[in-house]
């Protein structure tokens, strides 16, 4: 076994750089040989892992696929790359590296492992019907043997979701730790100066997803239009082909030509887009960890609306750094908006709020000693 080779298995090299590079930069300064499989990325991305001297590995692994064949040639190839690269600690990020490598690295006997499991997904908040409960079932029982190793340690994004597996034999207590989301490098995202004069800007900023409740932020900007609010409200991200709640291209563009809400489609200037928004909102139905959008948001002085749901209350005060609403609650929603865009001077006390927790409790540097220090505690 290599003594410091820390091997990464993720579901998109994008995602990894966005949310896990900081962890994995930190860990090679402190003698880690970085490691990635992941899907096959695009050029520009493959360049940028080489420029920070992590050795990618192509996984064929889809996210939603369950083709029996296509999933067993995962399996196959997660135990091939164990074998190959004798890593001494591996970091499975995401459901389906945390189930496909979990259950992979036991039977492989691989050693050591992290697995980071970013929320209940779907299966456990959204999936209905019979699918939905044999969905559960299976996914429980491969929770319960890919957590199950005593050389696993499980990190959660927020207590609520550490409590549930434990309470569901998913996952032992002692082998539980949380830390909080991704974190956010609060030098990056800040406050920017906001012009008083101009029409307040509300943003929902996520993957377009059914779940995350984007038809319920058009219908509550809808309903503020037609009451005469002054407000800009946009849409920010794109549609997620892979999750079957994913909204189309045609939806989107249909909301932005009918008026009450603009479609921007991805942008990679989030930092300077958020230092000139007043409220940031995300009333998600979704199984979330810790919304990294929220924590980018409160980094950069805006106030925040989101569900009153595991992960958002981490980030969210109620009344202090934003509102909690019901999810699917179009109408609370924009009774929310309403109230906060009535009183400038109260979203503004809020943005401060925000951007103090944050600094308190979320920064990039507060999850990278959290995170190294389970890998010592596993590398010991």
């Amino acid at each position: 076994m290599a003594g410091r080779r820390l091997l990464y298995v993720h579901n998109a090299v994008p995602y990894f750089l966005s949310h896990r590079l900081p962890v994995a930069r930190a860990a090679r300064r402190s003698g880690w040989e970085i490691h990635l499989a992941a899907p096959e990325p695009d050029a520009s991305d493959c360049a940028r892992l080489a420029e920070e001297g992590i050795t990618f590995h192509p996984l064929p692994l889809t996210r939603r696929g369950m083709s029996p064949l296509h999933e067993l040639a995962s399996l196959w190839a997660l135990a091939w790359l164990y074998r190959r690269v004798q890593p001494a600690l591996i970091h499975f990020v995401t459901i389906k590296p945390v189930l496909y490598g979990g259950v992979t690295a036991r039977l492989c006997g691989a050693g050591p492992y992290v697995a980071t499991v970013p929320g209940r997904g779907w299966v456990f908040t959204t999936a209905a019907g019979m699918r939905g409960r044999c969905l559960r079932r299976g996914v429980r029982w491969a929770y319960r043997f890919a957590l199950g190793s005593r050389s696993c340690r499980a990190i959660f994004q927020n207590p609520d979701d550490r409590d549930f597996f434990a309470a569901e034999s998913m996952v032992r207590p002692d082998q539980a730790r949380v830390v909080l989301g991704s974190g956010v490098d609060p030098d990056r995202f800040r406050p920017g100066p906001r012009d008083g004069a101009r029409v307040p800007r509300v943003v929902f900023a996520s993957r377009m997803l059914r779940d995350k409740g984007v038809a319920e932020f058009v219908a509550a900007a809808g309903r503020l239009k037609a009451a005469g609010v002054a407000a800009e409200f946009v849409l920010l991200g794109s549609p997620d082909p892979g999750n079957p709640e994913s909204l189309d291209e045609q939806a989107l563009a249909h909301w932005h030509a009918e008026g009450a809400v603009k479609w921007w489609g991805y942008r990679p200037d989030m930092p300077e887009i958020l230092a000139a928004t007043d409220i940031v909102c995300l009333p998600t139905a979704y199984g979330e960890g810790v919304p990294r959008i929220l924590i980018e948001a409160a980094a950069c002085g805006c106030a925040l609306i989101a569900a009153d749901r595991p992960g958002c209350r981490e980030i969210v005060r109620d009344g202090v750094n934003g509102l909690l609403v019901p999810p699917r609650d179009a109408g609370a929603l924009a009774h929310a908006l309403e109230m906060l865009l009535a009183d400038p001077e109260r979203c503004r006390r809020m943005g401060q709020a925000g951007r103090e927790r944050v600094i308190d409790q979320f920064t990039e540097e507060k999850v990278v000693v959290q995170t190294l220090a389970v890998y010592e505690e596993l590398n010991a």
